[in-house]
């Protein structure tokens, strides 16, 4: 007996198949859209297409746009702009087919040579941070998906993002540099900000120090997204001066990087001004924490 298809479903070709590309190949599969190939370059790329996209064709650029009525361009945000301008040089581009990238940067501007050419441009953007395992298809369930689409196919845009199990969050053109600013910020600074915490107890002997850490970073990772600044504690909330200048002291020392210290710095003098915009700590607090802060010593 044949297995029936679900109305709508798509023959999806991916392009890059790094963590991001086929992580959503898999879960559009899991959605019964048919991926009809991918391009892989290379062996980890190969290796996940095989993992994450097992008995999809492994084939180039040219032959995937001719198969597929959606392609998924998953590349790196630089790369991107010159890839589709290539392909529709090429005249690969066909009219009516579906164009989706997932770079946050940009919206549909970028596939103006694939628009030009016939094709419907959209914009996916998962609010995510990837691995390339299996694990992320189960992190997509309502993850923000940022999704920029002329008002005619944003509809298409909103549902291939519910059938990954996500929700589509609508970003305007104009807005989508500020609001991919905001996901790196959260996302690539606490990462920065965990490793050079990390570093600090490593550098005075703590053999594991990300259980030191994991409790307290979880903590207040969940209290402020609850709670907003509302969650906001420690000493520079509090205007405490003389354990702000004990920590820059300590940052003082010889072994210390020199990215810690500054980032130690800039994030207090950052969180010192929000206190006071938000009436935590007075003006006279607030001066003596930045007098501090860009002391010497």
């Amino acid at each position: 007996m044949m297995k029936s298809v679900k109305p709508g479903r798509l023959g999806i070709g991916v392009i890059g198949s790094g963590k991001v590309g086929a992580v959503l190949g898999s879960a559009l599969r899991a959605a019964e859209h048919q991926i009809v190939g991918v391009h892989a370059v290379s062996e980890a790329s190969k290796e996940r297409a095989e993992m994450l996209l097992p008995g999809v064709p492994v084939l180039e650029i040219p032959e995937i746009l001719r198969r597929a009525e959606l392609v998924l361009l998953a590349v790196p945000d630089d790369a991107l702009a010159d890839l589709v301008a290539g392909l529709a040089a090429a005249g690969h581009w066909q009219a009516g087919q579906l164009v989706i990238h997932t770079a946050g940067r940009y919206g549909t501007n970028v596939l103006a040579p694939a628009t030009q050419a016939g094709a419907i441009a959209l914009a996916i953007h998962p609010a995510m941070t990837f691995t390339g395992m299996s694990m992320d298809l189960e992190r997509l369930t309502d993850c923000a998906f940022g999704v920029t689409a002329s008002n005619m196919v944003l509809p298409i845009a909103q549902a291939l993002v519910v059938e990954m199990g996500g929700e589509p969050v609508v970003i305007s053109e104009e807005n989508r540099p500020i609001y991919h600013t905001a996901l790196a910020h959260a996302s690539n600074h606490l990462v920065t900000i965990a490793g050079q915490s990390a570093g600090l107890l490593a550098s005075i002997g703590i053999d594991q120090p990300e259980r030191v850490l994991s409790s307290l970073m979880r903590a207040s990772l969940e209290n402020a997204l609850a709670s907003g600044e509302g969650a906001l504690t420690g000493p520079v909330a509090r205007g405490d001066v003389q354990t702000v200048l004990e920590h820059k002291h300590a940052l003082n020392a010889q072994h210390i990087a020199q990215d810690t210290r500054e980032g130690y710095v800039a994030m207090s003098r950052a969180t010192a001004l929000r206190a006071n915009a938000r009436g935590l700590i007075n003006d006279r607090q607030l001066a003596a924490l930045l007098t501090a802060l860009d002391s010497a010593s």
